[in-house]
């Protein structure tokens, strides 16, 4: 042990973020290990590591009994005494039992062991600095895929994208970058391991705060998120002042912020809509771009029947039932549509006048049914 050791320590400090103290411990674990192997010692032992000074003593640690059972683990009081006079019965004694040839056989011993110490610190420093990413964003690069997995760098590590949080209109090669949401980051035997996901609805919302600086500011909320990965998404957005329009907030100048969203996702159309406390309005919004009559709501059920203009019943469920499936996800509402005929021949009231439209931006109007 030397002066160089604890550059060495200084150096793998700053590189790898491992505090030189966790070293230490682990190379004064090994020492300890390394005694009871190669000498045959099972008894209590303690190491003290002078770095500075670069010596090594090893020490064996008895306990102070009357009767001595097993005398590599106790010593007798009046053997303490010899010791030190001021020694009584379970005071720990100390006496050095350093092997002349132990620097040798414990710096082979040791090596393995703290290359496990130093492999399981950086593991370590690892989890800490992504368990606070969880919930997060990060762009990674593509690196090899298998029938289970894409697996995407994130710098220090491999994250893990299974095939069920793939988008289904994206194809993955090697060396695209990509941002992923991080879903859950875990400590396993073989270190930690981090999955992401491109299709859960928190990767739409932390774009748009990246997006959109109202959203990052607080000044707008995203309060509800509604998503068919690759196809079309909804969110709904409220904003505290008056004064600010939060549906256009999220567009920007010409859409721009909406379409930097839409093209990190590939086409994904997205549908952003005023959110209102107000059911009749808020399902109303929701289930933009069509035109909505009237929205009968019954509360028991959280339920609402919503009436549309016979040309717009198509558009308002959309196609397969996506639209209201969207707006019944964003809304927690059940929605049940209904064309304006069809209502008055059930003998609901409807209103005669032409529907407003709701305030709400849709990306893509011409391609909805």
């Amino acid at each position: 042990m030397s002066i160089d050791l604890l550059d060495a320590l200084e150096v793998l400090e700053k590189e790898k973020g491992i505090s030189k103290n966790v070293i230490i411990e682990a190379i004064e674990a090994a020492l300890i290990s390394a005694y009871k192997r190669n000498f045959n010692q099972a008894q209590n032992v303690r190491v003290d590591l002078n770095l500075e000074k670069g010596t090594m003593r090893v020490f064996a640690r008895k306990d102070v009994v009357e009767a001595v059972f097993d005398p590599r683990l106790e010593i007798s009081l009046e053997e303490a005494k010899q010791v030190n006079p001021n020694f009584e019965i379970d005071d720990v004694v100390e006496m050095e039992v350093t092997p002349k040839d132990f620097g040798r056989i414990a710096a082979q011993t040791a090596k393995q062991v703290v290359t496990q110490r130093v492999r399981e610190a950086e593991r370590g420093v690892i989890y800490s600095e992504f368990i606070d990413r969880e919930e997060d964003i990060m762009t990674g690069i593509v690196q090899r895929q298998d029938s289970r997995f894409i697996y995407v760098s994130l710098g220090k590590i491999e994250a893990l994208l299974p095939v069920n949080e793939q988008m289904p209109n994206e194809q993955y090669h090697p060396h695209d970058r990509i941002k992923v949401y991080v879903t859950k980051v875990e400590r396993t035997t073989k270190g930690p391991q981090i999955y992401v996901s491109r299709t859960h609805p928190g990767l739409l919302k932390r774009l748009f705060e990246k997006e959109v600086p109202e959203i990052y500011d607080g000044a707008v909320e995203i309060r509800s998120v509604a998503r068919e990965a690759g196809d079309r998404s909804k969110i709904s957005v409220h904003a505290e002042y008056d004064e600010i329009d939060p549906v256009g907030s999220c567009v920007g100048p010409k859409g721009q912020r909406v379409q930097a969203v839409v093209n990190e996702l590939k086409g994904e159309k997205i549908d952003i809509v005023r959110w209102s406390e107000d059911p009749v309005e808020f399902v109303a919004n929701a289930l933009s771009p069509a035109k909505v009559l009237e929205v009968l709501v019954n509360e028991g059920e959280k339920a609402t029947t919503v009436i549309v203009p016979d040309y717009q019943l198509s558009l308002a469920i959309g196609k397969r039932g996506q639209n209201a499936r969207l707006a019944a996800k964003l809304t927690n509402w059940k929605i049940d549509i209904k064309s304006q005929s069809e209502a008055e021949a059930e003998g609901i009231l409807v209103t005669k006048e032409e529907p407003s439209s709701p305030e709400a931006f849709d990306l893509d109007h011409s391609e909805m049914e």
